[in-house]
């Protein structure tokens, strides 16, 4: 019989050591070769920037051109301006009651096409079933943000979806007043009374932002000379995305959001070609706050471990309708074998669902 060779045991541990030292080593170039905090931003940032509708997976999923909404009435809202309101969003457990309140906003604005740009790989059946309700004339994006954005530092929120709802907007002559409306803004009415005067580019006060809990122009002898905005960023126009509205007969051919967060607003006017001199100052010259950035909490999702098909729910009326309801507004998620174990309950009894 041949003896075996043991080798000693602090070869395994120098084997070990040189293993790890090694994968360290791997793992220090991966970063190196832009999969980590060493990423060339710029050069993503010029490469998104050029990327081109072919290249994307943006799909169009429902247009309506008709105002089907009857409390407006007919004739006079028909031969106003047409405001574009651009919403862009995205899946979480807040969207649908976001959109559901922005849209009993937008229902009461006549002269208005909504177009919802949804950050989502395909046509979300939730999204079009509000704006379908609302009774606006409407168009449903699906624009799901390119795969790179994950190698930023600071992610641009809404580009992707605002470039869609831009290509959108100039694939045919179109006339009217362009706004960018998140789905967490709150809205006074009478903004659109305001944006629709806009003959170039209009810009007003935003509530509820950052230090000074306001962004506007300035006014020196009923002219914008500057801004009023806790983050100047050496940009020509520190404004908010809510703050401005440009005519579509104004609106440049090349005109393109950048992907570079904090820049999207200054990055869209300057590509049009816009300059201090360009801005009508609305709102009592700046002087009325007619929409604030009320950003929402976003919920922590919850899972419930209960089982749809489970004879347990058999007994309640509506009580597995519900559940899929909740699983399908992303409120909640469904496991059979994992997460909170839900239970139904009256002043009698406690009756586990799981």
């Amino acid at each position: 019989m041949k003896s075996v060779h043991v080798l000693p045991l602090p070869f395994y541990k120098t084997l070990f050591v040189l293993l790890c030292v090694a994968l360290v080593i791997c793992l220090w170039n991966e970063f190196d070769l832009g999969l980590g905090v060493d990423v060339d931003e710029d050069l993503v940032l010029s490469k998104l920037d050029n990327v081109t509708e072919a290249a994307t997976t943006h799909k169009v999923c429902n247009v309506n051109l008709v105002d089907r909404r009857a409390h407006l009435g007919s004739p006079p809202h028909r031969n106003l301006t047409v405001i574009y309101y651009v919403t862009p969003t995205y899946p979480r457990p807040n969207q649908v009651p976001e959109l559901t309140r922005l849209s009993h906003s937008l229902m009461h604005v006549p002269g208005l096409h909504w177009i919802v740009a949804n950050d989502h790989d395909a046509c979300d059946p939730r999204v079009h079933s509000i704006l379908q309700r609302s009774g606006l004339p409407f168009t449903h994006i699906s624009s799901p943000k390119p795969p790179q954005l994950n190698l930023l530092r600071l992610m641009p929120r809404g580009v992707t979806n605002r470039r869609a709802a831009l290509r959108w907007i100039t694939s045919e002559p179109r006339q009217g007043v362009l706004y960018f409306g998140d789905d967490d803004n709150s809205v006074d009415l009478d903004l659109f009374d305001e944006i629709r005067k806009t003959r170039k580019l209009s810009m007003f006060p935003v509530g509820l932002i950052a230090e000074y809990g306001v962004s506007s122009p300035v006014l020196q002898g009923g002219k914008v000379i500057g801004f009023f905005d806790s983050w100047p960023g050496a940009r020509r126009f520190a404004v908010d995305m809510a703050g401005f509205a440009v005519n579509l007969q104004h609106l440049a051919p090349a005109a393109a959001m950048p992907y570079k967060a904090g820049f999207e607003e200054d990055g869209f006017l300057k590509s049009n070609g816009f300059t201090l001199e360009d801005v009508e100052p609305l709102a009592d010259n700046c002087t009325r706050v007619l929409v604030w950035h009320t950003r929402s909490v976003i919920p922590k999702k919850k899972q419930l471990k209960v089982h749809l098909d489970s004879d347990r729910l058999d007994k309640f009326d509506n009580l597995r309708t519900l559940l899929t309801t909740v699983r399908d507004m992303n409120m909640a998620g469904l496991s059979p074998d994992q997460g909170i174990s839900p239970s139904v309950y009256n002043n009698r009894f406690s009756e586990g669902l799981a």
